[in-house]
């Protein structure tokens, strides 16, 4: 077994400080985060940086900024290199109308979006079930010689019925 030193093996004990380090840990600086930011191109959905000339630009618009204070948050926020960097430009402004109505569109269509996910994998289920109740009725006819009544037209019609029923009477008393 390997006994030399490595940076990722500490063997139980706890790494040995640095000579110049000061013997009280430092505060976390909480309000920046170091982290780069992210291009739209890498992440596929809006930047920080987006969302920040965004915010500013709302609160233009509503009056809590002036035109030099928002030229001047816009130029810190077009150099910013670090997302911690353009926390402090929209940290004093007060959320927007404009952004209560983007987040809360956003969140209907995501709804939206879920609930017709959720029908076509109801449809599916009653695909399956289809196919499962029509291959027994087969089976059986097969089996008895004779093609009798197709059963599985009665559960298949009741389980398509309660799928209509929610399509044209949505419930609404979701949130």
């Amino acid at each position: 077994m390997y006994s030399g030193s490595s940076p990722w093996r500490t063997n139980g004990r706890p790494p040995a400080r640095d000579p110049g380090e000061t013997s009280t840990p430092r505060e976390p600086r909480w309000n920046h985060d170091p982290s780069p930011i992210p291009s739209a191109r890498t992440c596929g959905r809006p930047t920080a940086t987006a969302t920040r000339f965004e915010r500013l630009g709302d609160a233009l618009a509503e009056g809590a900024l002036d035109t030099a204070e928002y030229d001047r948050r816009l130029q810190r926020a077009a150099s910013a290199v670090t997302v911690g960097d353009l926390r402090p430009l929209t940290a004093d402004l007060p959320v927007s109308r404009a952004a209560l109505a983007r987040r809360t569109a956003a969140r209907e269509a995501a709804r939206a979006e879920a609930d017709k996910r959720e029908w076509r994998k109801e449809w599916g289920y009653w695909g399956g079930g289809a196919l499962i109740m029509t291959t027994i009725w087969a089976v059986d006819a097969v089996r008895d010689g004779q093609w009798e009544f197709y059963w599985p037209l009665v559960p298949l019609a009741i389980w398509a019925a309660v799928l209509l029923s929610y399509a044209l009477w949505p419930d609404r008393k979701r949130d």
